[in-house]
């Protein structure tokens, strides 16, 4: 995929995130309908918790050489990041500006730039590309996981 595909699919992330969401009660985002899986909401924040980390990563990779990035645990950052105590459209607009903010930045970036790499702790050496390519598919991936939830909603 050229970059500039792979920016609009980034860019598109949002939009989809915040179709597969509508029209939910707040009781209904909280409900985990499916057994031993989280609920809307804590797939929600969990998108939210780790967009700014991608971001963060992402420009250390354009502004530093090989910076280090950490590793984080998502079931330790939703036992311990109360959330269900966040507010879903609070998080769907973190989303939407960290994307926004980021995707303004990614358009400038040189066609030699995308092989810059930072050097994650357990997964080495990764280019900018590949950070995209990962936060890009990050909202696509938990998709069918919503859509599991409604549909056990009884939301279709």
């Amino acid at each position: 995929m050229h970059p500039h595909e792979l920016l609009a699919a980034y860019g598109a992330g949002p939009g989809q995130l915040r179709r597969a969401v509508s029209g939910m009660s707040a009781e209904q985002v909280r409900a985990r309908p499916v057994a031993g899986k989280w609920s809307v909401l804590e797939v929600v924040c969990h998108l939210a918790d780790f967009e700014p980390i991608y971001a963060d990563r992402m420009k250390r990779v354009l502004a530093e050489d090989e910076p280090l990035m950490l590793s984080g645990d998502p079931d330790r950052f939703a036992s311990k990041l109360a959330y269900h105590q966040r507010d879903l459209e609070e998080e769907l607009r973190l989303i939407e500006t960290v994307r926004g903010q980021m995707g303004r930045i990614l358009q400038t970036v040189a066609d030699t730039d995308w092989q810059r790499c930072g050097r994650h702790s357990s997964d080495g050496l990764i280019p900018l590309r590949t950070l995209l390519e990962r936060v890009t598919g990050h909202i696509g991936h938990h998709l069918p996981f919503l859509a599991e939830k409604r549909a056990a909603l009884g939301l279709g």
